[in-house]
């Protein structure tokens, strides 16, 4: 394990999925993905803090509230959603994930897919790790 030196403080930072993760991290980061495709709205809310801002790969900001709505309405279906090169580090009660996720779906009733390469920030707070921060960006084929 590596430690951080940041504002006067040694933190640990896990740098691969090989280190461990804290407990109920990688659960919460793959129930992310999970519940999205499932589109269980319900279910999301609880992993989100109030305060959540998603930046869409077309730009597009969301909150928290605007964000579930859309999801329990459908009208944008996640079909899959597939992390690859996944790099989880963590501050002390802060964890950034970084990767690649591979996603199709449809839109309004019209599919999409591509490759998206996504920052995802959580913080644990009483024992439970919630999202604060989601942003995507569309990888232009080669």
């Amino acid at each position: 394990m590596r430690i951080l030196f940041a504002a006067g403080l040694l933190l640990p930072l896990l740098a691969n999925a090989a280190e461990t993760l804290p407990a109920g991290l990688a659960e919460a980061d793959a129930a992310w993905n999970r519940l999205r495709e499932r589109a269980e709205a319900a279910a999301l809310a609880p992993l989100i803090d109030p305060d959540f801002v998603l930046v869409h790969s077309d730009g597009r900001v969301q909150h928290k509230a605007d964000y579930l709505a859309d999801l329990s309405s459908k009208s944008r279906v996640n079909n899959a959603i597939l992390n690859q090169d996944v790099r989880t580090r963590v501050y002390g009660d802060t964890a950034i994930v970084n990767g690649v996720s591979v996603q199709s779906g449809t839109s309004q009733g019209q599919p999409w897919s591509g490759r998206f390469v996504f920052t995802r920030v959580w913080q644990l707070r009483g024992g439970q790790w919630l999202l604060l921060s989601s942003h995507s960006s569309r990888v232009s084929a080669p």
